[in-house]
């Protein structure tokens, strides 16, 4: 039996591991021994049991409870205690997620024990190395044996990299096989989806209606830790909200709620009297879930939550100059509109007037996870 550790770092990374623990609880409980260790990156208070429970995942079986800390520190706090519990569990293979530090350390001690490392959402690139996540995307995706990208664009991304299609068994670190697999955030999407109907209740609380409100996320530090920046996307929120008589819901990460202190006092005062704007505590991922679905159009800076308003047939404008998610935009159902007012404004119009928009099914066929299951059996 293969003897794989699921690694995370972070609560989106739990929810995406939970795609691989379903897919081997239900097909492969006979072929993969699963451990689940979480780095404790991110300390969430949002972590209970119950959060455990209500989405059907594990509990990680090892915390290392690096906590936060600089890029440095933490990376190296987590590269020494991964080490530690590669050498204790012997896994056969790591899997990784996505781009977080957890993932670059995870990549880099495996790697450096001759651990074969599978790194999920491979070959997804920004081009702009400015940003952390693009140099941990980066770094895992080279020492990877198997590599699986979820849209033809990263898989495209891989071999303009280097990395050849036509390799064949066995595969290693020196002879990688890329996959474009399809996505499993669409696999739990259509998963959680169903599950989230059971909080219908979150509307009424809110005191809105289905199609009829604009979800708004902000929370990467390019945008919260810039005055200016956030300033612009408030302005723009304020005079959407004002026109067009829509409420807009904010479930604001703390980091957003804390910058909000530092924007102008007059445009606080705006915002604090503007009863269409309603600014909410972090909602738990179902009740997130819930809002994509029930919501008109999404704005946000987050990348999961531009795929998700994909897969909830959504438009999207992306408060970022770039994203990895590029096949949205060449579709016509996200638009870039960084932290600039009139591009915001400009971009919610258009789609609040478009009604003939198409959502290809770009992110695979619901279950990627299983073949991602497959593929490790049968290779590794």
């Amino acid at each position: 039996m293969l003897k794989v550790i699921n690694l995370v770092g972070a609560r989106p990374q739990i929810i995406k591991a939970s795609a691989i623990s379903r897919a081997i609880t239900g097909s492969f409980k006979d072929q993969i021994e699963e451990v689940v260790v979480h780095t404790g990156q991110h300390y969430d208070h949002g972590l209970s049991r119950v959060f455990f429970e209500e989405l059907n995942i594990p509990l990680p079986d090892i915390n290392l409870h690096v906590g936060s800390g600089t890029h440095g520190h933490q990376t190296g706090n987590m590269i020494a205690r991964i080490e530690d519990t590669l050498s204790e569990v012997g896994p056969d293979v790591v899997i990784l997620y996505g781009d977080t530090n957890s993932t670059l350390a995870g990549s880099l001690a495996a790697a450096k024990m001759h651990i074969p490392v599978v790194h999920i959402e491979a070959g997804m690139r920004s081009f702009n190395k400015n940003m952390p996540e693009e140099i941990n995307r980066i770094t895992c995706d080279h020492v990877s044996t198997l590599l699986f990208s979820p849209t033809i664009t990263g898989f495209k991304n891989l071999i303009r990299e280097g990395f050849a299609p036509e390799n064949t068994p066995p595969y290693h670190i020196n002879n990688p096989k890329i996959y474009h697999s399809g996505d499993i955030m669409y696999d739990n999407s259509l998963f959680f989806g169903k599950i989230a109907e059971k909080k219908k209740n979150l509307p009424d609380k809110l005191g809105i209606k289905k199609d009829e409100f604009v979800l708004v996320t902000i929370h990467r530090d390019h945008n919260t830790d810039d005055p200016q920046r956030l300033a612009s996307i408030f302005e723009a929120l304020l005079i959407i909200a004002n026109k067009y008589k829509i409420p807009l819901i904010l479930p604001l990460h703390p980091r957003a709620v804390k910058s909000m202190t530092f924007l102008p006092h007059a445009l606080s005062a705006k915002i604090s009297r503007e009863p269409l704007m309603k600014i909410i505590s972090p909602v738990s991922f179902l009740e997130m879930i819930l809002l994509e679905k029930y919501a008109s159009i999404v704005m946000t800076d987050s990348g999961g939550v531009q795929k998700e308003s994909h897969f909830f047939k959504k438009a999207c404008l992306v408060f970022r100059p770039e994203t990895e998610w590029v096949e949205l935009v060449d579709n016509g159902t996200a638009t870039l509109v960084d932290a600039d007012r009139d591009k915001i404004i400009q971009a919610f119009e258009t789609y609040r007037e478009k009604r003939n928009l198409s959502f290809p099914e770009f992110y695979g066929d619901g279950h990627t996870a299983e073949f991602i299951c497959k593929e490790i059996t049968e290779n590794l």
